[in-house]
């Protein structure tokens, strides 16, 4: 399978980006063929211009901005998201990306005034997540990051898409060993995926 695996992670050293080498890893172990989207590395933009949200519902020329991104979430068929909780939300890179990409014509259509899911052909998606709060304090402010990825990707991809979301609560008290433990957990679901 086709995966295209989002990173949003600024810092190379972090433990956030050896859970994505290890995604990378056992994805491309398990025999995936792995588009690796590094949106710091690749200097992507998350700011929508204007003229982007001026356009948004022109599904030719809001795509031009954002072309080739738009060929990778397409050409897709499963989905892995690999990035820390900041402020119970996506980093901003990330966000920007879901703005700027999961456009009109690409990630769903209005149809009479009601949705539907334009991601269909994405088989699967996982999600690879670090708090540094604990699981009762991400519970406590909603866990807006877990609803958005299972409540409104998913809406995007269709209900029945199988989803996986695998978090790390608690990073600021985080031990070397529960940290491997999770590393082993990511490739042990990634190998699967």
């Amino acid at each position: 399978m086709r995966v295209l695996v989002l990173f949003a992670h600024p810092v190379e050293t972090s433990f956030q980006a050896a859970l994505h080498r290890a995604t990378v890893e056992a994805l491309r172990k398990a025999g995936h063929e792995v588009d690796d989207c590094d949106l710091y590395a690749e200097g992507f933009n998350p700011v929508l211009s204007r003229e982007e949200r001026m356009n948004y519902h022109d599904t030719d020329a809001c795509r031009k901005p954002v072309e080739r991104y738009v060929e990778r979430v397409l050409a897709a068929e499963g989905l892995v998201l690999n990035f820390p909780v900041w402020n119970f939300g996506y980093p901003a890179i990330l966000k920007g990306f879901f703005d700027r990409v999961f456009l009109p014509g690409v990630s769903f259509e209005l149809l009479d005034g009601r949705v539907r899911p334009c991601l269909t052909h994405i088989r699967k998606v996982a999600a690879v997540v670090t708090y540094g709060g604990t699981r009762l304090r991400a519970m406590l402010a909603g866990d807006p990051p877990r609803k958005a990825v299972t409540r409104v990707l998913r809406a995007q991809v269709g209900l029945t898409t199988p989803m996986t979301y695998l978090a790390y609560y608690d990073m600021n008290r985080a031990t070397p060993p529960a940290c491997q433990d999770f590393l082993a957990r990511v490739s042990r679901a990634m190998s699967r995926f």
